[in-house]
Formats: structure tokens, C-alpha cells, sequence
């Protein structure tokens, strides 16, 4: 805190030498003038003063015959006629100040925490039907009204909390963590398992239901495999009634697959030609602010790196300095390798083989050809394979009495 003061006061770094040094330092404390930071120098001795001391040595040293020298000057009065004449760098500081005092004004950044169920870009449209929105004024938000609106927009929030941070408005809200009780439709039980596809039995496991193949049976898409009607007998053989249940087994089906795959003689790669243009422009907020321009080439990509000063960053002010690179290329066709051509038809083998792996499909033989033809590679594949089974259907109702009289 002395040094600060010291500064805004000013002082100076003298050199004092002549007939008696040491008296003009005894009479200046005894005048109560400051002296601090003495180092001596062979005869002469080197010391800091206050401006106002400096201004009241004169009388002392004529008396004691000294001569006083200024080495270096320091503090705000000296600085700052030297800021004064640098003209540019005052208006830069004081356009630097005000852009700092405007963009307090305004909220820069929102955040939210707490959201789990509703995302990001739900409750950001939530906002902007609100006119809740960055670049707006902060004594425009009515905070109390923003935390009503999201309590009834929002049923699943059961505490919700906004507030101002500076640049920043902090959204906190807490969702209901019950779980919510569905009501499931009653559903009458009634269900039968039929083929998906054509093939053969290979394994049958029954746990509930009427079985209606055995294994080694071949069937055909829409057979019924499992019936979800099991009749009840009277003691003379005859069906009493039905009772109806879901269908459930594990059913394997044997049965012939195919995979067809191609890929054209010819792909088209990108080849740069080594130019570019790079163009800058101003980004604050949604909006950005480039130089016109012509379109640079005829094809190109574009690179797009943003990057924002440090001082914007430390207010959260959405302003960046962004910078687009543009560069050309041409489309040039190559012609497929036979290897090339195989790896990309057998990586497209691969990704079916794993389709039918995560549905414990089970491959018992396999037939695979690559062959070139006049457009294109084409992959052809025959499979035998074994594949769980069992579409559900409505099973049909019979009335007991229909059966009685059928008897």
C-alpha cells in the first residue's frame, strides 16, 4: 500500500555528493523529508525522494554545499504526460473501457445444469419463445417470470433456480427422479410362433404351448411352429375347452442365405492443387462479419478455425476471430486394383457376417466369389446357416361347443 501511494505521488532517484553529504541527510529527517533506498557510492550517495521533499531540499542543500543530481523519475506524474502525447494508445484504452462497461450491460453466456430428460435444444428453444436470448439486456430478464415459465412449461421440473453472474445467466433446474408408472394395455393371452422364413427344424425347446413340428420337419414361411391354444380332454378323449396362452420356445431353423455386394470399376478421389485463400472475418454471437468475396475456385474445401482473445474470454463475451482457408482441388478418376477392389467387397462381407453374428445367426457352410464384370467387382455369397425363429400371431379362437358338436 506505501508503494502504491509512493507511486501515485511521484518520487525521484537522486545522487547526492559535495562537502558533507551525510549533515544533508541528518537535516532532512530532521526537516521531515522522506529519504529511503540510501546506497553510497564511493563519495557520493544515491537515494529516492518524494516530489514534495525534492522541492524543500533547496535551503538545505545551500547550507550544506551539495549538489543534488536526478537519476531517474517515477510515479503517475510522470507517466502520465507521457501517455498523454501517445494519442492512439489513450483512445484505444478508452474505447477498450467503454467496449468493457457496454458489454457488462448485456448477458453473454447462458448456462444450464441439471438437465437430464430435457435436452440441450429443447430448453434453448424454450428460451428463445421467451425472448430469452444472448446479446439481450440484463435489466430486460425478469428473473421470477423465467422461473414460473419453466415450472409450466416443463411438468418433470420440481425446482428450477436462475440467476445473474456477471455476463453469464446460470440456469439450475431439478428434474422429478420417480420413475413414471406407464400403464400397460391388458392384452388376452393368445399367442402363436410361426416361421419367419422358409427352412428346416434343427432344435425345438417348448415352455409354454402346443408344438405343431418336430425336428428334421421343413417348413415354410407362416407354418405355425408353437400354437398358444392348448385343448383340455374330457375322460372320453373329447376337448372340453381351450385354454389360450403366449406361445414360447426356442425354435433354430436351417435354411439357405445370400449376400450380393458390388463396387464400381472406377471411384473418384480428391487431388489437390496446392492453392489457397484465406479470408478472416468478426463472429459475435450467431452473427459474423467477413470482407465480400468472389468464389475462390471452382472446387474447393473449406478449413474454418475460430479462435477468441483472452480478455473476451474472461468476460465470456461470445466474440471470436475466425479464419476460413479455402482449398482447391480436382476430381480425378483411378481405377480399382484387383486387391483394392477385394478388400473393400470383402470389409463389406465382414460387416454382414457381424449383422448376422449379433442375431446368433450361426454359419454352417459358406460359398464366396469376387468376380469383375464389364461395370463393376461384384461379390456373390451362398450360406447355409441356422437362425433362431419365431414370428408372434393371433392364434384363432375355437368355441367349446363348436368342438362338442364336431364330436
Amino acid at each position: 500500500m506505501i508503494k502504491f501511494l509512493k507511486y501515485m505521488k511521484g518520487y525521484l532517484r537522486v545522487r547526492i555528493q559535495g562537502f558533507s553529504p551525510e549533515r544533508f541527510m541528518n537535516l532532512c529527517s530532521n526537516k521531515g523529508i522522506l529519504l529511503w533506498d540510501i546506497v553510497r557510492e564511493g563519495d557520493a550517495y544515491c537515494m529516492n525522494i518524494t516530489l514534495k521533499g525534492f522541492w524543500e531540499i533547496r535551503p538545505i542543500v545551500k547550507k550544506t554545499g551539495t549538489r543534488v543530481a536526478i537519476l531517474e523519475r517515477y510515479g503517475l506524474p510522470f507517466f502520465l504526460p507521457k501517455l498523454l502525447k501517445r494519442k492512439m494508445f489513450v483512445a484505444g484504452l478508452i474505447l477498450a473501457v467503454g467496449f468493457w462497461l457496454v458489454s457488462s450491460l448485456f448477458i453473454w453466456d447462458i448456462r444450464l445444469t441439471g438437465n437430464y430428460q430435457i435436452t440441450d435444444d429443447v430448453f434453448r428453444s424454450f428460451l428463445e419463445e421467451n425472448q430469452v436470448k444472448i446479446g439481450m439486456r440484463r435489466d430486460t430478464l425478469d428473473i421470477e417470470e423465467l422461473e414460473k415459465q419453466i415450472r409450466r412449461q416443463f411438468p418433470q421440473i420440481t425446482w428450477a433456480s436462475a440467476r445473474l453472474d456477471g455476463v453469464r445467466l446460470l440456469i439450475d433446474i431439478k428434474e422429478n427422479d420417480a420413475p413414471i408408472q406407464e400403464q400397460k394395455p391388458q392384452t388376452i393371452p393368445g399367442t402363436d410362433l410361426v416361421a419367419d422364413y422358409n427352412g428346416r427344424v434343427v432344435s425345438i425347446i417348448v415352455r409354454s404351448g402346443v408344438p405343431k413340428v418336430a425336428i428334421g420337419d421343413t417348413v415354410e414361411k407362416g407354418t405355425i411352429l408353437v400354437e398358444g391354444k392348448v385343448p383340455v380332454y374330457n375322460e372320453d378323449t373329447t376337448v372340453r375347452e381351450y385354454r389360450y396362452v403366449d406361445a414360447d420356445a426356442d425354435i433354430i431353423l436351417e435354411h439357405a442365405a445370400e449376400f450380393t455386394a458390388e463396387l464400381p470399376l472406377t471411384h473418384t478421389e480428391k487431388r489437390y492443387t496446392g492453392r489457397e485463400k484465406s479470408i478472416h472475418y468478426i463472429k459475435l454471437g450467431d452473427r459474423s462479419w467477413a470482407l465480400p468475396q468472389n468464389r475462390p475456385f471452382l472446387v474447393y474445401d473449406a478449413v474454418i478455425r475460430e479462435s477468441r482473445p483472452l480478455m473476451l474470454e474472461r468476460l465470456d463475451l461470445p466474440a471470436f476471430l475466425g479464419t476460413v482457408t479455402y482449398r482447391e482441388y480436382q476430381n480425378t478418376e483411378y481405377l480399382y486394383t484387383e486387391e483394392e477392389a477385394k478388400a473393400h467387397l470383402n470389409q463389406k462381407l465382414m460387416d454382414f457376417l457381424a449383422e448376422l453374428d449379433e442375431k446368433g445367426v450361426q454359419i454352417i457352410e459358406k460359398d464366396v466369389r469376387i468376380e469383375k464384370g464389364t461395370d463393376a467387382w461384384a461379390l456373390t455369397g451362398q450360406f447355409l446357416v441356422q437362425e433362431p425363429v419365431g414370428e408372434r400371431a393371433e392364434t384363432e379362437r375355437i368355441e367349446v361347443n363348436e368342438t362338442e358338436a364336431d364330436g
